[in-house]
């Protein structure tokens, strides 16, 4: 049977690619000779069938962006060199350290990081202080999301690892069934309450390539036509893990997982309530099937979509990873991808994700934070 390109990325694209060890107590670490190659043992990736939590489940959000001075006296104080990527979309910051941030620095973090899109911190000391460290910091931005199944650092199952150590015959592989790695997605829109502001540091990366694209869903919904705006902000989606969900997973433990995971439905085009515009919130990797619609109906507008987004370069900014770089975005207001493209012999491509909730989307600000808010009646797990 011939196998989609989207099903193969998902069968393909797993984050972790590592020699990997099941001890004795179950827990599932990297091999010796990983642990003496990298750079930042500590945050090796892990996966402890033990670990149980119960599923997210609906909690009130309060955007620290909605508190922030606008002026950003906090944030870009002197000595602060804030650079655009474009006019519309991303800046990158130099000179100023995310761990020395007060309170009233964090949230003008937030409101910069929702008005920006995307911010990219240069020279940055944030995973050096440790796994417990950047934790705390992001929960300061919301309630951390526990991943069902990828591996975290060992104790610090709030963190979400991306772990490369890729051959050359692992890179064929992964084209032999797909034409590109790029799959513009948001994260985690399976859950009720998706992230917000997300966190994503490197610890070791390849001098070039491996680079994450960012795509912005404001301005792709807002070049859409007045009457396909119209009829779309009337519709909801199921979100769904892939088929193959176990894909996060290592192969000795194919079916670890922490909570349990189930369908939702979100509005197709949500209310971001700090900016108060409408955000396209579909992706190709989560999104299963818009509600209202027949599937073959569903399917072609979807896949409509999803063409729009893809293309939609001037719309999109790169992110690169050299070392001590910390990119912070608004997991609701954008799209993102990784790009599989580095030299699979120069280097690990090591990477951690800190992952705050945020609310639960809805199509009307007068639904925020609402427990009793339930897309066309439905209702989480059923």
């Amino acid at each position: 049977m011939p196998v989609s390109t989207l099903e193969s990325w998902r069968a393909n694209k797993g984050i972790i690619t590592a020699e990997l060890n099941a001890d004795d107590d179950g827990v599932v670490r990297t091999s010796a000779k990983e642990k003496k190659q990298a750079k930042y043992k500590d945050y090796l990736p892990s996966w402890d069938p033990n670990e149980k939590f119960p599923p997210h489940s609906f909690v009130k959000y309060e955007d620290p962006a909605l508190k922030a001075n606008p002026k950003f006296p906090h944030l870009l104080t002197s000595g602060v060199e804030i650079s655009p990527i474009t006019p519309k979309l991303g800046s990158e910051i130099r000179g100023l350290q995310l761990s020395e941030l007060d309170n009233a620095g964090k949230d003008e973090l937030a409101l910069l990081t929702a008005e920006r899109g995307v911010l990219i911190f240069r020279d940055q000391d944030f995973v050096d202080r440790g796994p417990g460290y950047i934790e705390e910091y992001g929960k300061y931005f919301g309630e951390l999301h526990v991943h069902h199944a990828s591996p975290a650092p060992e104790g610090h199952p709030y963190i979400h690892v991306v772990y490369k150590n890729v051959k050359t015959e692992d890179y064929d592989k992964f084209f032999e069934q797909t034409l590109t790695s790029v799959y513009f997605h948001t994260d985690i829109t399976f859950e009720l309450q998706p992230s917000g502001y997300t966190f994503f540091a490197v610890l070791d990366a390849p001098q070039s390539g491996g680079d994450t694209l960012f795509g912005d869903a404001i301005e792709i919904f807002d070049r859409l036509s007045p009457s396909l705006q119209e009829y779309l902000s009337g519709l909801h989606a199921v979100h769904a893990l892939p088929p193959n969900g176990d894909a996060f997973s290592p192969d000795p433990t194919k079916r670890i997982s922490r909570h349990e995971i189930y369908d939702v439905i979100h509005p197709v085009v949500r209310v971001h309530p700090v900016l108060k515009k409408k955000v396209l919130n579909i992706n190709k990797v989560f999104t299963r099937k818009i509600v209202e619609l027949k599937k073959p109906e569903s399917d072609a507008l979807l896949a409509f979509l999803y063409q729009v987004i893809d293309n939609a370069h001037d719309a999109q900014v790169r992110a690169n990873w050299k070392p001590g770089t910390v990119v912070v975005w608004d997991n609701r207001r954008l799209y993102h991808a990784g790009v599989y493209d580095f030299d699979a012999s120069e280097s690990t491509r090591h990477h951690v994700r800190v992952t705050p909730l945020a609310e639960r989307p809805v199509e009307d600000l007068k639904y925020l934070n609402d427990p009793n808010y339930y897309p066309i009646g439905s209702k989480p797990g059923k």
